[in-house]
């Protein structure tokens, strides 16, 4: 299922939403990181989160892969409660999900790194390098698997990140700023790679990402989170001119 730019949330169309985060705070030693926030996503939607650095997204993207347990609220996927579950079990159940920094597993090849995300659930090594294949082949990575991690180029790092996350065979990709420090040339190619994602293979995506060039290509929403809250939710171009997200986040240039 493709996502389509502009569609409803999904509340406003009566659907179920595959991913559901209703009210969920969480602090640390008094300090709260995520405040009451609430967002949904359709199955086969791109949606975003943007908001300034601190602002709880990486925070928030935890509570939902299960690194962290929020202090109250709800995330359900696919019906199911996350709360609770540890990041195997919420993997298991579909989600799959990238980090900030990447840290490949330098002296093995790209291959094996990928693999790493095929073994989700099966000791079968056959099983996990069709996986990894499927993977690197949907990145334009699988030229590179017999390569060693350690040779690899920032913008090849990256994906072979998503190309571990996708392995597992996720129904839904966190990705947390995984254009951040690309070039635009270098950007377009992932908006591209997670377009065709998207279309052909119905994942669904729900990107951190500070890069606007991706964000107005990619999303169909976006949500902005400042301070813990989120604060504004709409299309791309909604969210663009909307005074708060101006004032707390993109400035008077985003919309020049």
């Amino acid at each position: 299922m493709m996502s389509e730019r502009g569609r409803p949330p999904p509340s406003a169309s009566g659907a179920e939403p595959q991913l559901r985060v209703a009210a969920v705070s969480k602090s640390f030693r008094g300090l709260m990181a995520v405040a009451e926030a609430s967002l949904e996503v359709a199955q086969g939607e791109i949606v975003a989160l943007i908001g300034p650095n601190g602002a709880g997204k990486t925070t928030l993207f935890n509570l939902m892969a299960g690194t962290l347990a929020p202090d109250t609220g709800s995330i359900r996927f696919n019906g199911c409660e996350l709360a609770g579950l540890r990041p195997d079990q919420v993997c298991a159940l579909g989600i799959g999900r990238t980090f900030q920094i990447v840290k490949p597993f330098a002296d093995m090849s790209v291959l094996e790194n990928a693999m790493v995300g095929g073994f989700r659930g099966t000791p079968d090594a056959d099983l996990a390098q069709v996986r990894a294949q499927r993977a690197l082949q949907a990145l334009g990575m699988w030229g590179l698997r017999h390569w060693p991690a350690a040779s690899l180029t920032l913008p090849d790092r990256k994906r072979l990140e998503v190309a571990r996350a996708l392995a597992t065979e996720p129904q839904l990709l966190l990705l947390d700023e995984v254009m951040a420090g690309l070039r635009p040339t270098e950007t377009d190619v992932m908006v591209r790679a997670f377009r065709k994602l998207n279309a052909e293979q119905g994942v669904t995506i729900l990107l951190i990402e500070h890069v606007m060039r991706a964000v107005m290509a990619l999303a169909g929403r976006v949500y902005v989170l400042h301070h813990g809250e989120i604060i504004a939710a709409g299309t791309p171009d909604e969210v663009t001119r909307d005074p708060k997200v101006l004032e707390s986040y993109l400035g008077s240039e985003a919309v020049a």
